[in-house]
């Protein structure tokens, strides 16, 4: 599959320990508690649909692009984000498959959704965060960002900050960092939860004429 959007003194060290402990233990009940709203949100949740705006930052050509789109989920293994406009695609995850349909292209790539790819797609944490304290080092900034870090190598993700929300659905936006220190933000609106969404949605007819390449499903 093509790489999608789709990534550098004792006294004092006594003091400073002293200092930094009751913060630290701060921060981590900071993100224990976080993390426990968003578990318990998702508890509830049996689908969601919403819009997004994405800009994505690339180092190395010192680019930065912007998408908008819609997106649909049911937790936990099923997933459509459609890209609008000139750069106008279909992502979904459907459990263990991945489909990208490039519509101006009148192409399709399909492949298998495992945890190499889940790496790359991180917009997957989207359909639960069951396994998020075994999988990521977690931290708080301020009261309301998620900071996380994977545990073993993920994709070319490095961290994860998640915009944590007051209310409502428990997450406002993420933004990725992979090791080469490009960045994904992506920013979700319009939110509905527990509307309906049918299987078929996530299991697309693809047009005739549309060439296919099968990345080995």
């Amino acid at each position: 599959m093509r790489r999608s959007f789709l990534s550098r003194l004792q006294v004092v060290l006594v003091c400073a320990v002293f200092i930094l402990m009751p913060a630290a233990y701060a921060a981590a009940a900071d993100a224990d508690a976080m993390i426990s709203r968003i578990q318990k949100a998702y508890e509830d949740i049996r689908d969601i649909r919403g819009s997004f705006s994405q800009k994505s930052i690339i180092r190395d050509l010192n680019k930065t692009e912007t998408y908008k789109g819609d997106f649909s989920i049911k937790p936990p293994h099923k997933m459509k984000w459609s890209y609008k406009g000139r750069s106008a695609q279909d992502f979904i995850i459907n459990n263990g498959s991945v489909l990208i349909i490039k519509k101006a292209e009148n192409q399709a790539y399909k492949g298998r959704f495992d945890k190499t790819t889940y790496g790359q797609t991180p917009v997957a944490l989207l359909g639960g965060f069951g396994n998020i304290r075994d999988e990521f080092t977690t931290a708080a900034k301020g009261d309301a960002v998620l900071i996380l870090k994977p545990k073993k190598p993920f994709g070319t993700v490095a961290s994860i900050s998640i915009a944590v929300a007051g209310e409502g659905f428990p997450i406002r936006s993420f933004v990725i960092t992979d090791t080469h220190a490009n960045v994904i933000e992506i920013e979700l609106k319009n939110i509905m939860l527990n509307t309906g969404l049918k299987d078929e949605l996530f299991d697309p007819q693809l047009p005739k004429g549309i060439s296919i390449f099968d990345q080995g499903l």
